[in-house]
């Protein structure tokens, strides 16, 4: 009798440790189709977002694009008051130099006399109101800002003198076209307003259109796309019909 008691308690055991490695197994195997659902799911993201076309080849966003840090959230009006503050001390300047026709430098001049009058008579009317005179702070420009200032102003230079040589050897007519019409559209600008105001022009269009531009990115970039396309085919009709036909510069040696 005890024999048949001690089997059913035995078979029970069994069934349950049988019934723990099958929902093991059954947990792992759904595990696994989870994160092969999800590394299937982030690969279609991805696959998405290399067809997206991005204007210039971009593939970062604008902000990193941009730089990051500060500038870029200045440019990108993170800090609404302190973008409209700069694009409403940049507009004041205009308005005094172009429109009320201020020169620079009776501007600096007029503003070192206010300046200088104020911190003159606070300092020694201090003594007779009984008040501590102004704290003047000492201003010095860090000599490492004035040599990172100088080496990329170098760099960019450079860069601009090495782009201009490879284009007088004459390999890269596309390149030479574009800066063609880029000079020849800064040519036009120029006879039609001077340097302050197109210089102000620039300004105020580095600081709404890379915001417009964030907004509204998804169709911006389809309208580029689309003429991309266009341009694209224009330009082949006209390197087959007239730039084919024009002989190109010597070439280098090729290096044995």
């Amino acid at each position: 009798m005890a024999d048949h008691k001690e089997e059913p308690v035995l078979e029970s055991v069994m069934d349950k440790i049988t019934e723990k490695f099958h929902s093991g197994d059954s947990s792992s195997s759904s595990d696994s189709d989870d994160e092969k659902k999800g590394s299937s799911s982030a690969s279609a993201a991805e696959a998405v977002k290399a067809k997206i076309y991005r204007l210039f080849g971009r593939e970062r966003p604008v902000h990193s694009v941009l730089g990051g840090g500060k500038p870029a959230d200045l440019v990108l009006w993170r800090n609404k008051k302190i973008s409209g503050g700069v694009l409403a001390g940049a507009t004041a300047i205009w308005l005094l130099f172009e429109v009320m026709e201020y020169h620079l430098l009776t501007l600096v001049c007029h503003c070192l006399i206010l300046s200088l009058a104020i911190l003159f008579l606070w300092s020694n009317a201090s003594t007779f109101i009984n008040k501590s005179p102004p704290n003047i702070p000492e201003v010095k420009i860090p000599e490492d800002v004035a040599v990172n200032v100088a080496l990329q102003l170098r760099y960019e230079i450079n860069r601009g003198f090495a782009t201009l040589r490879e284009i007088g050897h004459g390999r890269d007519l596309k390149k030479f076209l574009i800066v063609i019409a880029g000079l020849w559209l800064l040519s036009v600008l120029g006879s039609c307003c001077n340097f302050l105001t197109l210089f102000y022009i620039v300004f105020v269009a580095l600081y709404t259109v890379p915001v417009l531009y964030e907004k509204y990115e998804d169709k911006v970039d389809a309208f580029g796309e689309k003429a991309m396309i266009e341009l694209k085919k224009y330009y082949a009709i006209f390197d087959e019909k007239c730039l084919s036909k024009i002989p190109k510069g010597p070439l280098k040696d090729k290096k044995h």
